[in-house]
């Protein structure tokens, strides 16, 4: 168990840091001083071991000039296995993330949420929020009872990786939800439109002999859903865009002040349909990869500002649910790992300032959901990340830490390597030399 905070607790000062706080746009050599779990002071002043305002009994961690900021929120991830998911997210800079309902029992119930609850925190490493789920059992027909859920600990409400198909019970969904000022969560896609599909529809899908996923399934369910978000007031937030078109409605709808917001994944601003070669299983996802066009237009809106924030979208499966025809194989790939080197990219390709990428996957999605982290603040919990943002590696999936492998990054070269991670004050992670 950590120390409290107070006279007796522990008292670390990370010096000589190259300090980064998107929130406040701090970009200058310092330190942050924890006080037990708590960040007691931090900024330029603290930047040398013997800086002004700090205690001559703290415990003094030279940072070598690396880069220290708030720890990454994970807006959007599956749980699994609870103990590898928590390992894998702290060895990825991750000190926060929200789960999907889709677990087991669903989370559909105050008592699974308390349960969830309780599993994270015996845990100690990084901190689980649970969504809950829109309807009961995630069926899309009858609303779960999201005021209690509320109460409870959910921090919003999607039914994961299922859409909520049935305009009605959408309708509903909205409606109740804005009387709580809660946000709703849709997985943009038409089921219809993307039954039995295995792959973004196009010419290689073709080749492959593969049945396609059409961009419209996208954009169709987040015109129908815009329409209700307008009809209802409720709060709206679009998971895991992939597609031009997508992007261009959430831009228009946010011109039109709507309440609504939207997420996406490194997959999507990083690779391709062609990723998938000749049948790779890795790269098989919810959302499909898409083409390049839309590649670039995910890019684009992360630039623009129309994309609020950056999910690792980690999905771990098992080694049989991937060693199958890719028509067979289980979507999905793991992210946590890797959700703040690929991010990087972004920073290293020009697209966006270090401060802009940090933001995406910080005190954005922490202000979406409403959760007091994602920021350096006095007095805040001390959840932190050191990293090199130039440090060169190449994702080998076996080599990533937790149970499952199925990175769609694999043999993927990047830059941006996590030192150490931080909860609550204490060092909970640190790479083996």
């Amino acid at each position: 168990m950590s120390p409290r905070k107070g006279k007796s607790a522990v008292r670390t000062a990370y010096v000589n840091a190259r300090l980064l706080d998107p929130a406040s746009r701090l970009d200058d050599m310092g330190g942050v001083l924890i006080d037990g779990e708590t960040i007691a002071d931090f900024g330029p002043h603290l930047a040398k071991e013997r800086g002004r305002g700090l205690p001559k009994d703290s415990r003094v961690v030279d940072c070598q000039s690396k880069c220290l900021a708030p720890g990454l929120v994970d807006m959007r991830m599956e749980i699994g296995d609870l103990g590898a998911a928590v390992r894998a997210a702290v060895s990825g800079g991750v000190t926060s993330m929200v789960c999907l309902p889709n677990t087991h029992p669903v989370i559909d119930d105050m008592s699974v949420v308390e349960f969830v609850a309780r599993r994270a925190r015996k845990q100690g490493l990084a901190k689980v929020y649970p969504y809950g789920a829109i309807t009961k059992g995630l069926k899309g027909q009858e609303l779960a009872e999201l005021g209690l859920l509320a109460e409870a600990g959910a921090v919003a409400f999607t039914d994961g990786t299922s859409a909520v198909a049935d305009a009605q019970v959408m309708r509903r969904a909205l409606s109740y939800a804005s009387t709580f000022g809660l946000m709703i969560v849709q997985h943009p896609e038409e089921p219809s439109l993307a039954a039995n599909g295995a792959m973004n529809a196009g010419e290689t899908a073709t080749r492959l002999a593969l049945v396609g996923i059409p961009t419209e399934a996208e954009v169709i369910m987040i015109e129908r859903d815009l329409r209700l978000a307008a009809l209802t007031g409720g709060r709206l937030h679009i998971a895991h865009l992939s597609t031009d078109a997508g992007i261009e409605a959430m831009r228009q709808a946010k011109k039109r002040g709507l309440n609504v917001s939207c997420d996406t994944a490194p997959p999507y601003f990083a690779l391709n349909e062609n990723a998938v070669g000749d049948y790779r299983t890795f790269a098989k996802l919810s959302p499909p990869l898409r083409a390049e066009d839309d590649r670039k237009a995910v890019v684009e809106g992360l630039r623009d500002g129309t994309i609020d924030a950056i999910a690792s979208d980690h999905t771990p499966r098992d080694e049989e649910s991937k060693r199958l025809p890719f028509a067979q194989a289980a979507p999905g790939g793991i992210g946590l790992n890797t959700l703040l080197a690929v991010s990087l990219e972004l920073y290293h390709n020009g697209h966006l300032g270090l401060l802009d990428v940090l933001r995406l996957v910080t005190s954005a999605p922490a202000g979406l959901l409403g959760l007091r982290a994602g920021r350096l603040e006095k007095g805040a919990p001390a959840d932190l990340v050191l990293f090199d943002p130039d440090a060169a590696w190449k994702v080998d999936a076996d080599r990533l830490i937790g149970k499952a492998k199925n990175s769609p990054f694999d043999g993927r070269p990047v830059q941006g390597r996590v030192l150490m991670t931080v909860v609550d004050g204490r060092p909970v992670y640190r790479p083996q030399a």
